[in-house]
């Protein structure tokens, strides 16, 4: 619910559309003044950019659109190459849905992304805030595209007491209230830098603020109180083992995950199961192929979204032609980096192998990349 205000004063799109002139961030998707919007390279970009910050999603954008520089292109490739592609980005779901996006904008629509909210929101992938940002952003479209900066900015600047996730239908409702029947798409991104340069999680700088005047949780000093947020409970922590086999002819043991599920579609070492009562001391008899297994001291811990996972890893070398079970593969070491490894096990890799090949060369891109 809202706090009583009848006396405060009411944001002003004008205002923050004057600022974003302004200061509006130079971001590589992002159309420059003047220019028209490129529908697949907005989406793209929206899609990347869920649950991951602008700094780790740039070079992995850049690199992407390289490689698919259309969405025909994109559509057309092999899941493997777009999975590589995504490969430490994490969230490997939307890159399942992006490929599947993809394919049905060439199938069904001619290449060409449908221009409304509501018919962008039938396609595999794009939910309420990708359909209305890709709307607004790309089309000019009348929409509300509300993400975490724009839920941090509108709990503020209306002191929405509710905590998330329950407010979002009121602070979209909010937002909506705000959209300008001119340049939506700038006052779209215009909340966005807002949130991210401004309005930020922790010491909001307030007085370079466009809405600083209208802000209800500014005049009350409580501007860093807001969103209000239910408490997450920790995921439950759940214990396997990962196994990596070293063949004599420098090959690695690898697997593809199944395309559906957590990592789905992504590489790895064999894995047993992740429960939260695994026992270590049993892991050898998870292993993929009979060797001289090593437990290799400390464990490599990785957290998901929803829990924390903690493995222990077994080494072993084996001959070379001893042949790879059903569903696996050999792969040669120096071409890991060739795979699409997500964070977690390249970990467990170079646990047991030592820096990566291929690692340093990928570092200084990537350094602000999330884990997997």
């Amino acid at each position: 619910m809202l706090t009583p205000a009848s006396s405060a004063t009411k944001p002003d799109p004008q205002d923050l559309l004057v600022w974003y002139d302004r200061h509006r961030r130079d971001l590589p998707w992002r159309a420059k003044p003047g220019e028209t919007a490129n529908p697949y390279r907005v989406w793209l970009s929206e899609i990347m950019l869920q649950q991951t910050t602008v700094a780790a999603v740039k070079p992995y954008y850049l690199k992407f659109l390289e490689r698919f520089p259309t969405v025909e292109a994109l559509a057309e490739a092999p899941s493997d190459a777009v999975m590589h592609a995504w490969a430490g980005l994490g969230y490997y779901s939307r890159a399942r849905n992006l490929h599947a996006c993809a394919k049905a904008v060439v199938d069904k629509h001619g290449g060409k992304f449908p221009a409304t909210e509501a018919e962008l929101l039938k396609l595999p992938g794009i939910g309420a805030y990708t359909a209305a940002a890709v709307a607004a952003i790309a089309f000019n479209e009348k929409a509300a595209a509300v993400d975490g900066n724009v839920e941090r900015v509108m709990s503020r600047v209306f002191m929405v007491e509710e905590p998330l996730p329950k407010a979002k239908p009121l602070i979209r409702s909010l937002t909506e209230e705000l959209v300008p029947e001119d340049r939506p798409g700038d006052f779209a991104q215009a909340v966005m830098d807002l949130g991210a340069t401004i309005c930020t999680p922790k010491r909001p700088a307030c007085a370079l603020c466009p809405w600083m005047v209208p802000c209800r949780a500014r005049a009350e000093g409580l501007q860093e109180t807001f969103p209000k947020k239910q408490k997450k409970e920790a995921g439950q922590l759940r214990k396997g083992a990962a196994f990596v086999v070293l063949r004599a002819d420098d090959t690695i043991l690898l697997r593809t995950r199944p395309p559906t599920g957590l990592l789905g579609g992504m590489v790895e070492p064999p894995t047993s199961e992740w429960v939260p009562d695994y026992e270590p001391s049993r892991a050898v008899l998870d292993a993929p192929i009979e060797a001289r297994w090593q437990r290799l001291p400390g464990t490599v811990r990785h957290v998901f979204t929803h829990f924390p996972l903690e493995l222990t890893v077994l080494f072993a070398k084996v001959a070379k032609g001893t042949p790879a079970p059903d569903d696996m593969r050999w792969t040669p070491r120096l071409q890991l980096h060739e795979e699409a490894l997500p964070g977690a096990m390249k970990k467990v890799l170079a646990h047991a192998l030592g820096e990566l090949p291929g690692a340093k060369a990928k570092a200084s891109g990537q350094k602000q990349a999330k884990g997997t």
